[in-house]
């Protein structure tokens, strides 16, 4: 039997990890890249006969804020994957799941003990022996499952006024203070799942990109948010608040024709799952 080593992700691994991405891209798997070298201490690669047979990773996707609802959650999340080949080989996900496990235990001690956090995965609904592992053998169990929907722009979208007493905002999140603002918003949605500020960023750093809102005096009500992609216009976080909600809000907020394509829009998604730590 080959010797396994398992440890931290190196710059001469690139070609193997090089390997590793094409094998798994073949199979439509979510795979997730390194990054820059202060987070390989994330990255953990199994060896075995010089090959990189597996890849995993850990991070922290999102911090609450304080004064967020208690029921909030930090969200810590893993990605693991192997050669094809190896996708039920439990004595190898079980090795590199430990150590991603006891790394997630380090990274959970920095957050703010405020609020407790879930240690998540997050896969396509098509990777069922990955899939598969996390909840059968790691108890992990669905946390939200998010879809994608074409629409498209060649055909006219209906008018859909709101009443005199919302008004439109543009709002481009410029300020650490309106990242806050808009986090605690998004949370009060979403509390067991919430955006969190490292993907709100990323959001923010795609073309175009746009937050719009919808208010009632100086009362955020209604949001959603806007880029370019691939040609296409991605509309993302839809989302409005409790006590105005089935007033035809967030179909109104849903049509930012001001930066979407002549192709198709599009809501990208992907199954997650988590865990309670």
């Amino acid at each position: 039997m080959s010797e396994r080593i398992i440890r931290n992700f190196r710059q001469g691994d690139m070609p193997l990890l090089g390997e590793l991405y094409q094998a798994v891209s073949a199979e439509n798997a979510l795979f997730w890249w390194v990054g820059d070298r202060e987070n390989w201490e994330n990255v953990f690669c199994a060896i075995e006969d010089g090959k990189m047979v597996a890849k995993g990773q850990v991070g922290i996707m999102n911090v609450i804020p304080p004064g967020c609802a208690p029921n909030c959650k930090h969200h810590i999340y893993v990605n693991l994957k192997v050669v094809p080949h190896r996708e039920r080989d439990d004595g190898l996900l079980d090795e590199l799941y430990q150590v991603l496990y006891e790394r997630a235990v380090v990274l959970m001690r920095t957050l703010p003990k405020t609020y407790e956090t879930y240690l998540c995965v997050g896969n396509y609904v098509h990777e069922s022996a990955n899939n598969a592992f996390f909840t059968v053998k790691k108890g992990f169990q669905p946390l939200e499952n998010l879809y994608a929907m074409k629409r498209s722009l060649e055909k006219p979208i209906p008018a859909l006024p709101l009443d005199d007493r919302y008004q439109n905002r543009l709002w481009r999140i410029e300020s650490a203070e309106e990242e806050v603002e808009y986090l605690k918003l998004e949370a009060e949605i979403w509390p067991e799942a919430p955006l969190g500020l490292e993907r709100l960023r990323e959001y923010k750093g795609h073309s175009n990109w746009i937050a719009m809102n919808v208010l009632e005096g100086d009362t955020i009500v209604g949001s959603t948010m806007a880029w370019q992609e691939e040609g296409d216009g991605v509309i993302e976080d839809v989302f409005v608040r409790e006590p105005w909600r089935r007033r035809g809000i967030a179909k109104h907020s849903a049509l930012p024709r001001h930066i979407l394509s002549s192709g198709a829009w599009v809501r990208h998604g992907q199954a997650a799952s988590k865990g309670s730590q």
